[in-house]
């Protein structure tokens, strides 16, 4: 049985304005119906898998629940990071946790914001990996080169290896990325392949590669599990001892430094969606190399992406060739696709100025659904909230401002200080500054309001929790 742990705290910097730090790409629809986040979820699952184990942050816990239960899966776990520290402590603590379960599991560990275009395929691979990996090996997945990519790691196969083997190869060293020129030779010689972040061991052999290379490591994120708290369904890692953790990727503190590693070429076709570029590349364009959304038009256009990505906002292009246009409500994005690696350089300038559009979606999911804001003014705000079946508000009060609801789609359960009160479509309610209140949603549909809210201050950080079903602080 393999037990996929699946690796989805990133924030996703390359792919903005779409990826931002409080969405990130993973759990968003870009290549279909289903997030990368889901289909991921899918490709590690059925015959000979076991429920998945899932590192993610704070902020997404309830993204990634929500987003199984549509594809009707349960995690195995769900782990909560305190903070990103990256790979190599993740895959230690879901090692240790792993191992207390059963020490000779194997484990699959893979990103949650690929995409691979055959998964039968995919598994077939895993399948042919499992007899090296059962054997003690650290085995790490490598893809097959079709273009000289200077956006991904590189695998070098040791002499006598193949890039198209279906058996594992033996691996020579890892390589950073090249530049262009390295890139084209690399691609030449034949005996590389792309990194693809996989990995396949059992519990026992990863925790072996760690005690002997990253012994402080093991040390540290071992107080981190053992500590770790648990509530609804969650297991938060103790923050204390986590922030004692190195910040380094599993390559580095392991991959780099063992001596028994093989590498399972993989050469059905893959992506990591790590750009822009790498987005319009792997959507398929059409006879003039263009991949336009449904609200975007391309005019004597050649080689270029147009995605508008919000309801009313329509994307035209004319003239333009090996250009990417990424259009939300709240920021654009042009770029040529040749510099397509450089969008998070622009992400880091709006964060040195400060923009909220640098980190924050102008949807903001929670745990009960989701709000965005419609109209801001010096003293008041205009949102629309929407709250999922079944789900409520925390109960809460406010000492800056008021609040209107207005009620468009279903019905809501209001409470305001003692008393408590349906209030259906095209019916409003009025919720004075300090009264204690909560909404909730009855129903078995979304419920849908409007909230106008007025008064000196209008930020999210004025609100004082009294309950709270989803254990936020």
């Amino acid at each position: 049985m393999i037990h996929p742990i699946i690796l989805s705290g990133g924030s996703g910097t390359r792919l903005w304005p779409l990826s931002r730090k409080s969405y990130p790409k993973q759990f968003a629809a870009l290549m279909g119906e289903e997030s990368l986040f889901q289909t991921s979820a899918r490709r590690l699952s059925g015959e000979g898998f076991a429920a998945p184990v899932i590192l993610t942050g704070e902020p997404f816990r309830f993204i990634v629940s929500e987003q199984l239960a549509q594809i009707e899966q349960s995690p195995q776990g769900i782990l909560i990071e305190p903070e990103g520290r990256n790979t190599a402590p993740a895959v230690l603590a879901a090692a240790l946790w792993v191992a207390e379960r059963n020490p000779n599991a194997l484990m699959l560990v893979a990103p949650s914001d690929h995409v691979i275009n055959n998964p039968e395929a995919f598994r077939a691979t895993v399948q042919a990996a499992m007899p090296r990996a059962q054997a003690g090996d650290l085995v790490t997945f490598g893809i097959t080169p079709d273009r000289a990519e200077i956006g991904y790691g590189y695998l070098e196969l040791a002499p006598g290896g193949h890039p198209t083997a279906v058996e594992p190869q033996t691996l020579a060293r890892f390589v950073e990325k090249p530049d262009e020129a390295k890139a084209k030779k690399m691609l030449a010689a034949g005996t590389f392949l792309w990194n693809a972040g996989v990995f396949l061991f059992t519990a026992e052999a990863i925790l072996k590669a760690y005690h002997r290379h990253a012994p402080e490591l093991v040390k540290a994120v071992t107080l981190a599990v053992d500590a770790a708290s648990h509530d609804l369904g969650f297991t938060r890692l103790a923050p204390d001892a986590w922030a004692q953790v190195e910040n380094i990727s599993i390559d580095y503190a392991i991959m780099e430094k063992a001596d028994n590693l093989a590498v399972m070429p993989f050469a059905e076709g893959w992506s990591d969606l790590g750009s822009w570029d790498a987005v319009w590349l792997q959507s398929g364009p059409d006879a003039q190399g263009n991949v336009c959304t449904p609200r975007a038009t391309a005019i004597d256009c050649s080689d270029t992406l147009l995605r508008s990505e919000s309801e009313g906002l329509e994307l035209v292009g004319i003239g333009l060739n090996d250009i990417i246009a990424v259009a939300m409500n709240d920021a654009v994005l042009v770029v040529h696709k040749s510099q397509a690696q450089q969008v998070k350089e622009a992400v880091a300038a709006l964060k040195k100025r400060k923009v909220s559009q640098a980190v924050q979606l102008p949807r903001d999911y929670r745990p009960w659904g989701w709000y965005e804001s419609l109209v801001t003014g010096g003293r008041f705000q205009v949102k629309r909230i929407v709250v999922n079946p079944g789900a409520a508000l925390s109960l809460q009060s406010h000492h800056h401002r008021s609040e209107h609801w207005i009620v468009v789609e279903g019905t809501a359960r209001v409470t305001v200080n003692e008393n408590i009160r349906l209030i259906s479509e095209n019916e409003s309610l009025y919720i004075p500054l300090g009264a204690t209140h909560r909404m909730e949603n009855p129903g078995k549909v979304p419920m849908v309001l409007i909230e106008v809210q007025t008064g000196s201050y209008l930020g999210e950080d004025d609100i004082i929790r009294y309950e709270d079903v989803y254990a936020r602080e």
